[in-house]
């Protein structure tokens, strides 16, 4: 299915492509699909041993573990209770043993991750915060530079207009109508461009094609682009609000990371829904060398990704390609 940059798509939306070479020309791309499949990330151990289900309910599946565990115990300690009449059988004890070492390592495991997570999620909590009060701060400077001292000017210069004809109207002061008009002219370009800078201020808090979907908000960001962008989005079903903001920031982000620095001819946007997971991945044919440093623009969006415990992968050798992926929660 081919779209365009005014598609507006449903909800849930179903597996399309475009191809965007810029706000004025858009011709259609052709159907791309992928063996994408991640899950939470995780030790190798304990993909091998952990099913992702058991991350939704830890304490249920911990519980269901130990109880496991003891029942091996018990079995492996009765059947040496029975060596004598087992003979060259008595070997089999071992197996419920193994079993329940095994149990309780992973139960193990299991507690050092969460720890790990908690930890991770704590210090990305913090920087959080501070992000959000550098945002705050922000908003308020662009707000008191930018559309206050327009909307200040605005005012003044309808003062200056209504004295004016005040004046001419008591006759006290002859009629300079190109001098007012001049004032209302200027006051009225003033308004415009508050109007205009109050307009980009809330879309930079919350853009206002999110209202219509993930799907339909990528559509729109991949047709702004300045370098041709092949759109691929698979989300049968909305994450939440939270999620689908910062999945788009993070696109936003990265596609203007392809268009300044890259120096790709094309790219690719991949939008995906997994069990309980939502993955964006950005791909380009630039020169590649894209890496995190700290306070980098990079490093900047991994931290943002992490607070809702997120993961960023980059995969940048000199001469390219560079594979970007946002791995995020479906839901907060």
């Amino acid at each position: 299915m081919t779209n365009n940059g005014d598609a507006s798509p449903p909800a849930g939306e179903r597996p399309r492509t475009i191809t965007s070479s810029g706000p004025a020309q858009m011709p259609p791309g052709r159907l791309r699909t992928r063996p994408d499949r991640f899950s939470p990330p995780r030790s190798a151990a304990l993909r091998l041993l952990v099913k992702s289900r058991e991350y939704r309910r830890p304490r249920l599946w911990a519980g269901v573990r130990v109880a496991c565990g003891v029942f091996n115990i018990v079995l492996g300690v009765a059947l040496l209770a029975f060596a004598r009449e087992l003979g060259a059988l008595t070997w089999l004890a071992a197996l419920p043993l193994a079993g329940a070492a095994l149990i309780f390592w992973t139960v193990y495991l299991l507690q050092q991750e969460g720890a790990r997570r908690v930890r991770e999620l704590e210090r990305s909590r913090g920087r959080v915060v501070d992000d959000s009060a550098a945002r705050l701060r922000r908003i308020e400077r662009d707000l008191h530079d930018g559309a206050q001292a327009q909307l200040v000017a605005v005012a003044m210069k309808l003062s200056l207009a209504r004295e004016k004809l005040g004046s001419a109207i008591d006759g006290t002061a002859p009629a300079d109508l190109e001098r007012v008009l001049e004032l209302v002219n200027a006051a009225y370009r003033g308004a415009r461009e508050a109007i205009t800078e109050l307009r980009d201020l809330a879309r930079g808090i919350h853009p206002p094609v999110l209202d219509h979907g993930l799907g339909t908000a990528l559509t729109t960001l991949a047709a702004r682009s300045d370098v041709p962008v092949e759109l691929v989005v698979d989300l049968p079903e909305r994450p939440s609000a939270a999620i689908e903001t910062i999945a788009y920031f993070c696109a936003a982000e990265l596609l203007a990371n392809v268009a300044k620095h890259s120096g790709a001819r094309q790219a690719t946007l991949t939008a995906r829904r997994g069990p309980g997971r939502l993955q964006v991945r950005v791909s380009d044919d630039g020169s590649g060398g894209a890496r995190i440093e700290n306070r980098g623009g990079l490093a900047g969006l991994a931290e943002r990704i992490q607070a809702v415990d997120g993961r960023l992968h980059v995969t940048s050798p000199a001469g390219g390609p560079t594979v970007v992926t946002v791995e995020l929660p479906s839901h907060t």
